[in-house]
Order: structure tokens, then sequence, then C-alpha cells
């Protein structure tokens, strides 16, 4: 019996225009009412998710910074985190800037980082594009991204692909950093050990499910160890290719209201929005298709 359902937020639960689907909020109540927990795993940091929780009426645990955080929503306090260590951290992407060079790529590496805490910053270098997020923003010269503790840092190339880019700093980084790729133009360096998939396991230990009562949605590379620790994986419609390889399902794309639509089937519901959602934060005249969410990493 399916009892935890683990859901990425961009690109699979919120909409291209990071909107909530009132079907989604109405398929997430009656899982709910059948005994089918919610759980946000994201690569968002906690400070950056705020208007999400808040636009679900979300209560409980989250998973945030790919694994690294666990967050309890309704006492809004980390309950356990991991950092990336500075040192180490800049002495990988020095090595992997030296291998960019020696291989003669051209174009320079951009950097950010998210630093450490439940209120962490988004810096970034001038190069690196601002995102668009929840969490404050500050730009600083290269040398200062690593002033103050850091979660994890963030790549981007004019020129390699991201997937190359991420082969690359995962070669470089070996088994000292883990590497991922989040969403298009981002790859990340995050302290070893860290992904999605051991952040369900915690999450999923602190509620007292068995990772095989779990389904999980996700859309990128960094939700692979998600949909793999997770008893039935679903890709969604609009996945990276990678995903589709360790799926057990493909659901449609997540402006179709992918996951609603599985949650549907699951639960036998009809795909109506009630007249009572679950988003008591979103107004009850808000046009019908929006709970808007900002995005970031």
């Amino acid at each position: 019996m399916l009892r935890l359902a683990a859901t990425d937020l961009d690109g699979t639960l919120l909409r291209s225009d990071r909107s909530i689907a009132p079907r989604t909020l109405e398929a997430l109540r009656a899982a709910r009412l059948r005994g089918m927990r919610h759980l946000i795993v994201t690569g968002r940091p906690a400070s950056g998710c705020g208007q999400v929780f808040d636009a679900l009426g979300y209560r409980g645990i989250a998973v945030c910074g790919q694994g690294a955080q666990l967050y309890d929503v309704t006492a809004r306090r980390v309950l356990s985190t991991v950092a990336l260590d500075r040192d180490l951290a800049r002495t990988l992407v020095a090595r992997l800037q030296a291998e960019l060079a020696e291989l003669g790529v051209p174009g320079e590496l951009s950097l950010a980082v998210n630093t450490s805490g439940p209120e962490g910053e988004f810096v970034r270098t001038s190069a690196f594009p601002v995102r668009d997020t929840l969490s404050p923003v500050r730009t600083c010269r290269p040398r200062d991204l690593w002033r103050r503790p850091v979660d994890r840092v963030f790549l981007r190339h004019p020129v390699l692909l991201d997937d190359d880019l991420a082969a690359l700093a995962a070669r470089v980084c070996g088994p000292l950093a883990a590497v991922t790729h989040s969403d298009r133009g981002l790859v990340e360096i995050l302290p070893a050990g860290t992904d999605k998939g051991t952040g369900l396991a915690l999450a999923a230990e602190r509620y007292g499910v068995d990772l095989a009562d779990v389904i999980a949605f996700g859309d990128m590379p960094n939700d692979i160890p998600l949909l793999s620790r997770a008893g039935h994986g679903v890709a969604m419609g609009n996945c990276h290719p990678d995903l589709k390889a360790v799926a057990d399902e493909v659901a449609p794309h997540h402006d179709d209201d992918g996951v609603a639509r599985v949650l549907e089937g699951l639960t036998g519901t009809s795909g109506q929005a009630s007249s009572d959602p679950l988003n008591r934060s979103v107004p009850p005249d808000a046009p019908e298709r929006t709970a808007p969410c900002a995005s970031t990493c």
C-alpha cells in the first residue's frame, strides 16, 4: 500500500509558470484523505520554499537542498543539514577550472553558492545569471564566494552542455563530493553522499514509512536517486531522458497536471477541482490555473 507521495517541485509538481494547478491541489487532498502523505523533495533550499509551502497548505517535513536539509515546515526549523567544506569546494572548483583550461575548452566557468542555514543566500559572481529565486540574492567577487559556510556550489559554462559539464565535474570531484544536474544550465557540487534518495530515506524513517510504500515523482537527473529508492518511481513526460531508464512509469507533462493524473488513478478520483481546495491560502476568486510559486535552483 502506497503511504507517501514524494514529489519534486520545479518541472514536476509546479507548472512552467511556477503555479500549482487546482487539479493538483485536489489530487493531493484526495490522496491525503486516503492515508497518503505528501512529501516535498526539492533541490531548493528551505529558504526558497516558503511561498510553495504556503500555497500548498503544507505541513510536516520537507526534504530540501538536494537532500542536504531536512526541514520541519510546521515548526519552521531545520532538523538536520549537511554543509559542504569550503576549502574542499574551493579546491575542487580550482581543479575543474584547470581541467577545462587543459582541455582547451573556450569560455569561463561561472559560479554561485548557497550559503548555509535556514536563511541562506544565493550568492553569485557577476557572470552567473540571476535566477528566479525566493532566497536572498547577492552578487560578489569570485574570492568572496567562500566568506561564509556553504551548502553547495553551482556551476555554469557558456560552451559545454550541462551533461558534459556534470560528467567532467564528477570525474574531477571523484569520491570527495557529489555532483548532480538539477536544471537547465545548472550543475551542482554537493557534500559527498548527499542526494534526494538519502533525504527521502531520512524523512520516510521519521514518518515510519517503508521505502517500498513510497511513490516518487521527478523530472531531472538529480531525481534519479529519489525514483530509485522509492517503491514506485514516476518520471514526468517532460523529463530528462536519463530518468526514463529508472522509472516504473511515465506521467503526462507537468503542464498537463501529470502528478495529479497519476494520483487520481491511485485514488479513483475524478480529476475535477473541488470547491474546497487544499490550498486555503489561494484567494477563492483567483483565476483557475494559479497559485504562483517563484522558482529557485
